[in-house]
């Protein structure tokens, strides 16, 4: 039987970006400080400072290499789950950072092939049953096509969160029995 495809986001999923680019940014512009809990959209319009744009915040060289895991448990449950179904990382990149998310995906999980990497904006044109992502861009059209979402919740999905109630996972602690939860429907045996 086939495997069901788990599509896996990178970046504040399974790692932390906005946190990091936060920190940068109030190094850069101290005038001009963000919180991460006033994040309150997706895109770059939370950005304070004249000087800071997308690719200031979003493109220093290095940073994809250096973000920290999510939580403890995220690599153990990612290798669960890249055992049970077809995972692949679909992450959004700027050509700059594609070469810089590969290395941190071998560095933190060697068991992610080059076969199961995909960039791509535009989530909603890939294959897949389920989609474990943070952004609303991504989660929206994934439910308005009948796939099941997990969502990582962070201030910039709160609305979408309550507004669409998604199931929301906030730790990769036992990530792969809330996927098995969420597919049981769907499944028959995957071995």
């Amino acid at each position: 039987m086939k495997k069901p495809i788990i599509a896996v986001d990178m970046d504040d999923t399974i790692c932390h970006l906005v946190k990091r680019a936060i920190h940068y940014n109030n190094l850069e512009f101290p005038t001009h400080p963000l919180r991460y809990e006033e994040m309150f959209f997706w895109d770059t319009t939370h950005l304070r400072h004249p000087s800071s744009t997308h690719e200031v915040f979003y493109c220093r060289p290095g940073l994809f290499e250096e973000l920290e895991l999510y939580d403890e448990f995220v690599v153990e449950e990612m290798m669960r789950l890249n055992t049970a179904y077809d995972v692949i990382i679909v992450t959004a990149a700027d050509a700059t950072a594609v070469v810089e998310k590969w290395n941190w995906l071998q560095r933190h999980m060697p068991f992610i092939t080059d076969k199961q990497f995909i960039t791509c904006r535009r989530k909603s044109l890939i294959q897949f049953d389920l989609l474990i992502d943070d952004g609303p861009h991504n989660l929206l059209p994934a439910i308005a096509d009948g796939k099941k979402v997990l969502c990582i919740p962070h201030p910039w999905n709160r609305i979408e969160r309550e507004q669409y109630a998604m199931p929301v996972m906030s730790t990769w602690k036992g990530a792969k029995e809330t996927v098995d939860h969420l597919l049981e429907v769907n499944r028959e045996v995957v071995i």
